[in-house]
């Protein structure tokens, strides 16, 4: 019983931890205080041609990484409701199938406004 509260424990952490540091960015990328860099961010070649190919894609990529995170943080505390392993494993899965469904879609609809930016500015 005490394992399985610490499994449940970690879940959390690591789920509630991933989803504050995808609201963080998200805001961060989006306000433009969070730069082009290798390491965070829609890094694809649309987003990386410029400044302005950057905060395009993250201003419109936005609120799909927000939803992305808050579906990771609230994934994170439903791990603590006392359900079976069986449920606990399922709500984890379609916790996590949401967070990266989201995440990808934020980074097709930035990558598209990255590209609209990078057209306007070429003609």
């Amino acid at each position: 019983m005490e394992n399985d509260l610490a499994v449940r424990i970690v879940l959390l952490v690591v789920m509630a931890g991933s989803g504050l540091l995808l609201i963080w960015m998200a805001r961060a990328t989006a306000s433009g205080r969070l730069k082009r860099n290798a390491i965070a961010g829609i890094r694809i070649p649309s987003t990386m041609a410029s400044e302005e190919a950057w905060l395009a894609a993250h201003i419109r990529a936005k609120r799909a990484t927000m939803i992305a995170g808050i579906s990771s943080v609230a994934t994170g505390f439903l791990a603590l409701l006392p359900v079976p392993a069986p449920v606990l494993a399922a709500v984890v899965l379609v916790g996590c199938g949401m967070m990266l469904g989201f995440v990808l879609y934020g980074a097709r609809v930035g990558g598209r406004a990255a590209k609209t930016v990078s057209a306007e500015s070429d003609g």
